[in-house]
């Protein structure tokens, strides 16, 4: 018997003759966007078990054929990101025993094949699971263990994120995130859902206020940082066509969605992506003055707080589409999950009274100054919202007194503040044992290729 492959499931539903990708003058039909599909498949290399298939190729309209083309031809896509450093190439290279790796050559693309090494997971049981997909998350803390997906999976999370953001035919989706990060559950979703994605290659936020104009987009999924260049954006273009705005990949302030709304009379929309989970939440229906909060479950999931304290517990989730397993080490789901279902995130979380989540950081980030406990990200959202700071960034430091101190790394504005500015703002939001010990000013702050800030283990160094 056939097994169930998600791009056959896209073909099924798929209205042959509607506009499913755009990138500037250029436009793919679903019946040309499905052709070029099978006829990059017919060109890869045939196996009876899924091979490891990377693609490292630029982010744009002729990386959705590529990417789907491996899950077509029956094999595991494995997204190489651009960014990546040639030791860290050769690392995941190394952990997934890539069999191929399709790149950009002279004639489009070339697919070159590799002598993997032994894998370090069982190829038996990593064939049973029906892969479709293998990423390597690009976490702040600790070393990735690459998280393996099936067909089944990715259809049961597109669904049950579906619940949430209702993309149908009618919508036009604004694409600007990076594709070898947010590309199984997004793009395949559009794709299966029958949406149009446009496509802008361009990140400033006038290029984006005039994309999302001119092609008239429904829908927008994108970081804060994207947000707040539209809020910024000169010009006087109007963005009526906008229904939903998502803010993901790294935590919304409330300065942002403020000036957004003010200016597109559109919310943001906070959604807590998991590479394990899918979207599993989605602050919908926030009223004015809680666009920190990550929001609600969506139908099809369900959340607990575990060991809560003071109101604070690490959140667990639950429902359709879970990882199958871990890649390296391997880990199967079921070892990976409690006897009930429930998979810990690691995020430590509370909860309004209206059922509302709020993210208030990570377990292994939390900083413990003196047996009392500091959320950095809790800290980084005061200095953000001063006036004068672009984005800041806050760690822990150790000290012979009190165990751990926090210290904070930013980026001023144009009008840079005093130390005595910030300090007098945090007194104003913050219990004295928050405020960092030490300010220091810097042009960059070090980030994730998907937007998330790159936090260090606590040390002592200055």
């Amino acid at each position: 018997m056939a097994r169930f492959n998600i791009i056959e499931a896209i073909r099924e539903r798929a209205d042959w003759n509607a506009v499913a990708l755009v990138q500037g003058a250029r436009t793919l039909t679903y019946r040309e966007l499905l052709e070029r599909c099978d006829a990059i498949a017919d060109s890869l290399p045939k196996s009876d078990s899924p091979l490891r298939v990377g693609v490292q190729f630029p982010s744009g309209i002729d990386y959705v054929p590529l990417a789907m083309a491996v899950l077509a031809a029956g094999h595991c896509f494995v997204p190489v990101p651009d960014e990546l450093a040639p030791a860290e190439r050769a690392e995941l290279t190394q952990r997934t025993a890539l069999n191929a790796l399709i790149t950009r050559s002279d004639d489009g693309f070339q697919c070159k094949l590799l002598d993997p090494p032994a894998p370090p997971f069982p190829l038996d049981a990593f064939a049973a699971l029906n892969p479709a997909f293998i990423r390597f998350s690009s976490g702040t803390t600790g070393k990735s263990k690459g998280v393996v997906l099936s067909h089944e999976s990715l259809l049961d999370r597109i669904r049950g994120a579906n619940e949430g953001l209702r993309i149908g035919p009618a919508d036009r989706v604004l694409w600007v995130l990076p594709m070898a990060h947010h590309f199984a559950v997004s793009i395949v979703l559009y794709l299966y859902h029958g949406a149009t994605t446009i496509i802008e290659e361009h990140h400033l936020g006038e290029d984006l206020l005039r994309a999302g104009s001119d092609h008239r987009a429904t829908v927008m999924y994108g970081s804060p940082v994207h947000y707040r260049q539209l809020a910024d954006a000169p010009g006087e273009a109007q963005w009526s066509s906008l229904r939903l705005a998502v803010s993901t990949a790294a935590a919304l302030d409330q300065k942002t969605a403020d000036k957004f709304q003010r200016r597109f009379h559109q919310p943001l929309v906070q959604g807590l992506g998991i590479i394990e989970v899918g979207l599993p939440v989605l602050n919908l229906d926030a009223p004015a003055g809680c666009a920190e909060a990550i929001g609600k479950p969506l139908p099809a999931y369900q959340c607990q707080l575990r060991d809560e304290h003071e109101g604070t517990g690490e959140l667990c989730l639950r429902g359709p589409g879970m990882f199958d397993a871990y890649l390296d080490p391997w880990q199967p789901r079921a070892s990976v999950l409690d006897e009930e279902g429930w998979f810990a995130t690691g995020d430590l979380a509370r909860r309004d009274a209206e059922g509302r989540i709020f993210l208030c950081g990570r377990c292994k980030s939390v900083i413990n100054v003196g047996g009392m406990k500091v959320f950095p990200e809790e800290v980084e959202r005061v200095l953000d919202a001063h006036p004068k700071v672009q984005r800041s960034l806050v760690e822990a430091r150790a000290h012979p007194l009190f165990g751990e101190v926090p210290v904070a790394r930013y980026i001023p504005g144009a009008d840079a503040p005093t130390l005595a500015e910030l300090r007098a703002h945090c007194r104003e939001h913050l219990a004295s044992y928050k405020i960092p010990l030490i300010f220091s000013v810097v042009t960059s702050l070090p980030m994730t290729a998907s937007g998330k800030l790159l936090r260090r283990t606590p040390s002592s160094d200055s």
